[in-house]
């Protein structure tokens, strides 16, 4: 199980940063891309710390 949650949580995480490098190449909408992308990094780090407690 702690294995599928790092996956999930490693997606994520690549997803916003992915999402951060597409808010600066758009025409509209840049904010919106950001905060989602900086939304997606907080949930890959919270998925872990709260999950992967012993």
């Amino acid at each position: 199980m702690n294995v599928v949650i790092f996956i999930v949580s490693l997606a994520i995480f690549v997803l916003g940063l992915w999402l951060f490098g597409l808010a600066f190449t758009v025409t509209a909408g840049m904010l919106p891309i950001f905060f989602g992308g900086i939304l997606c990094v907080a949930l890959a780090v919270a998925i872990p710390t709260n999950l992967l407690r012993d």
